[in-house]
């Protein structure tokens, strides 16, 4: 297939609810959907990056210039045998893994709509027809509200529970959490707020029986992790330091985590996803699908990465509805009220884009074509 056109657009869409974490709080997202055409055919992608570069290195203003000026040039106007071939034509651009991913992505989903399959079926996903979801609960303003957001999402169906966690919301509040909820299947996301200096107080989390404590140390740390897992009971999970399968397999060397998040734009695509996933089986770590308050077209990438055989735990791929108001696709994402959600047969990313909501939350856009 050959790249005849990109579109850039940058849509800002207010949260139901606003989202904290260790490094911030986020009341609104500033999301940029990548549109690659191709002899009529569109297909659709989502750059996964913050306002704010406090995640990771990225963020929305600085993915608009690397997506158009360093990612889009690359492929623009190429003869592409498969999506395959994007990672290779892009990988020489240092970091910026969520620019790169986004326009990755969307020459997935166009190569999934031009063979008439499924986007899981395309990346070689299908290992199951539902997948399992859990939700991520950001820091609230005191602990009854939490207790009663937890509520509320286990009466949804919501199989795990996840609550970010820093110093200072962190064991009373899991303690009061444990208490009020014994049996429910509960994680806790530190996002890279703690150092080897807390080791004693991370080891007292060992009493509540979480499933994991993802990414407590640095964000660009591996080594460390490695010394923290061996004095806790309790799983650790990468999350941010984890940019490639190298990463991915230099973790699993040294015994620095017992479970692996992967997030598509953190990785940089479907094809890095799908190294880093079967890196991780072939070691015996389980995986599951993180996520990055993505609109309706990430959160649907999600549901077909999830599709992989290794995806075995409750991901953060939640309803459509637990985020906004509307969404950018038809119908919203939803779930069963086993806490599931099914995937879609059609082809692509298997939802329509509501072109009309989209175009009135745009801010800006830009088409780019080949350069003569």
């Amino acid at each position: 297939m050959k790249i005849e056109r990109i579109v850039l657009r940058q849509i800002r869409m207010p949260l139901v609810h606003f989202f904290e974490t260790s490094f911030s709080r986020t009341y609104a997202r500033d999301i940029i959907i990548i549109e690659v055409v191709s002899e009529g055919l569109s297909g659709w992608g989502e750059i996964t990056a913050g306002e704010n570069p406090f995640y990771n290195e990225e963020w929305t203003a600085a993915a608009w210039l690397i997506a158009k000026d360093y990612v889009a040039p690359r492929i623009l106007g190429k003869e592409l045998a498969t999506a395959s071939d994007v990672d290779p034509l892009t990988r020489h651009i240092r970091g910026h893994n969520m620019a790169r991913g986004g326009v990755e992505a969307a020459v997935w989903d166009l190569q999934a709509r031009r063979n008439g399959n499924p986007l899981w079926k395309e990346i070689g996903g299908g290992a199951r027809t539902e997948i399992p979801c859990g939700v991520s609960i950001g820091i609230q303003d005191t602990v009854e509200q939490l207790l009663e957001k937890i509520g509320i999402e286990l009466a949804a169906g919501y199989q795990r529970i996840k609550m970010k966690i820093k110093p200072g919301w962190d064991l009373d509040v899991i303690r009061q959490v444990r208490e009020r909820f014994p049996q429910i299947r509960l994680m806790a996301d530190a996002n890279s707020a703690y150092t080897l200096n807390d080791t004693a107080r991370l080891k007292q989390l060992d009493e509540f029986y979480l499933m994991m404590i993802e990414q407590p140390l640095a964000h660009d740390d591996i080594i460390d992790h490695a010394v923290l897992q061996a004095q806790l009971q309790t799983p650790v999970c990468l999350d941010e330091c984890i940019r490639s399968e190298h990463h991915a397999a230099q973790a699993i060397r040294l015994k620095a985590c017992g479970i692996m998040n992967i997030k598509l734009g953190r990785v940089g695509g479907f094809a890095e996803a799908k190294r880093v996933h079967d890196t991780c089986a072939a070691a015996g770590i389980p995986v599951w699908c993180g996520g990055m308050l993505e609109a309706g077209i990430g959160r649907a990438h999600n549901i077909a990465l999830a599709t992989l055989p290794n995806f075995t735990l409750p991901g953060d791929v939640s309803a459509s509805s637990r985020y906004w108001k509307r969404d950018i696709i038809v119908p919203p994402v939803e779930i069963t009220p086993n806490g599931t959600i099914a995937i879609r047969n059609e082809p692509g990313f298997g939802y329509d884009v509501d072109h009309d909501f989209m175009d009135s939350v745009t801010v800006r856009t830009e088409s780019l074509s080949p350069q003569a």
